[in-house]
């Protein structure tokens, strides 16, 4: 048995300092303008409108639930607080009813995602060597392989749950695999995913517990990695420095749950959304499939047009910011779906343009926290959709008629979670 002090966890683990707050923060909005709720049904089910009649009447929005928010939806006011550390702290990414205190800063919670500089470029640093074209080129046959066993499964039916039986399981398999935790572990990270993105409102001692069976999970991984140490992330973690000083507990375990739950539930988002708007649009379908070569170009769009993540920054003080008057500690919601949807920014911004040739969107963020796993999901999204395709080919929703068949994520990370496709397999 191997120890190692840093992972000895003390009797008041799992405590979480002050900063909960127990109001109730959904409910029917009244206006969007000066009352929003990003978890709401309906701006889960279709955010987009919502978001073009903000950038109209109000481009920065403000809410008083979560204890005071802002809502840029020009993608020039989202650019500009993305990259301004100066003014803007990354130390709480999740936005609800809970701040973590100020001290937290500047290495968070989930480092590097949760860092702020200049602590962030030394524990981005750590993880970029695992996330390059060339080390993420290694994943690619075994996450090809397991979408062919996935579809395997499909044989014989006619209607399959594309977001609950195909997108969800593929980033859930290579992360498992990058951080060497047991591939049927899956339906646990689901869980950990949907409490931690989605069960913002839920009643501060229920957050905290849910929160404390991750990190317990994950404790547990890293003991296991201690006692026999192999060749993945959370190992690399474990011995890894900063500073000439190995990392904290709360560091390791930080960075593996960002890992984890990242690396998962974005992925599957755009993996669903992707399939989704193919299954609803068959002449994109069918151009795809005489045209395979144009899929890569067609996933940029995908991912500009349904990009899956919104992420939140706090105020560091108090002042007044593009005619708003901002406060401190108040959230601000940056949603890289709103600024890839900008006119300004973009032609036929609310169009899908499978063969759009310039394509700067923002679907992996913008500034230093730009997502370090791009590479990652863009290999994950290519091979989904290439196995996806040459396995079944014609395809569409299975209830046309009925938007409520599909179900869609709430809280900041949007993909289908219920999406029903009629099919038939090729082969």
């Amino acid at each position: 048995m191997t120890v190692d002090d840093r992972f000895v966890v003390p009797e008041s683990a799992g405590e979480e300092p002050g900063g909960l707050r127990s109001e109730i923060i959904t409910g029917p909005v009244s206006d969007w303008a000066t009352d929003w709720s990003h978890l709401e049904p309906e701006w889960a089910a279709d955010p987009y409108p919502i978001q073009d009649d903000l950038r109209q009447r109000c481009p920065i929005a403000h809410t008083d639930r979560f204890g005071g928010g802002w809502l840029p939806t020009r993608h020039e006011d989202v650019a500009a607080i993305a990259y301004d550390t100066e003014r803007f702290s990354s130390r709480a990414i999740i936005m609800g009813n809970f701040r973590p205190p100020r001290d937290i800063a500047p290495i968070g919670g989930s480092p590097p995602i949760s860092s702020d500089p200049p602590f962030h470029q030394h524990a981005r640093k750590l993880l970029m060597g695992a996330f390059t074209k060339t080390a993420i080129s290694r994943q690619e046959p075994a996450t090809r392989a397991f979408c062919h066993e996935l579809i395997d499964k499909f044989e014989g039916r006619d209607v399959v749950d594309a977001a609950a039986e195909y997108a969800q399981h593929i980033p859930m398999r290579v992360i498992a695999d990058m951080l060497g935790f047991p591939p049927e572990d899956g339906p646990q990270f689901a869980v950990f995913v949907e409490n931690l993105l989605e069960g913002i409102n839920l009643a501060p001692e229920d957050r905290i517990a849910r929160m404390g069976r991750l990190f317990t999970y994950l404790l547990d991984q890293v003991h296991d990695h201690l006692d026999h140490p192999r060749d993945d992330i959370t190992s690399y973690l474990i011995g890894a420095e900063i500073f000439g000083q190995k990392l904290s507990a709360d560091h390791v375990t930080g960075a593996m749950a960002l890992l984890l739950i990242a690396g998962i539930d974005t992925t599957w988002s755009a993996i669903g959304s992707s399939l989704w708007h193919l299954g609803g649009h068959p002449a994109d379908l069918r151009r795809l499939l005489d045209e395979p070569a144009l899929l890569p170009v067609a996933m940029e769009e995908f991912l500009r047009a349904y990009a899956p993540v919104t992420m939140a920054r706090l105020v560091k003080e108090d002042m007044r910011w593009r005619g708003v008057d901002m406060k401190a500690d108040d959230w601000i919601l940056l949603s890289f779906p709103a600024a890839n949807r900008d006119p300004a920014q973009f032609d036929r911004a609310g169009e899908v343009v499978i063969d759009r040739q310039v394509n700067r969107h923002a679907a992996f963020g913008l500034g230093i926290h730009r997502c370090l796993g791009s590479h990652l999901a863009r290999m994950e999204l290519r091979v989904a959709l290439e196995v996806w395709l040459e396995r079944i080919g014609e395809f569409s929703l299975a209830e046309p008629d009925n938007p409520a068949a599909v179900r869609w994520s709430t809280g900041q990370i949007r993909g289908p979670r219920a999406l029903p496709l009629k099919i038939k397999l090729r082969n």
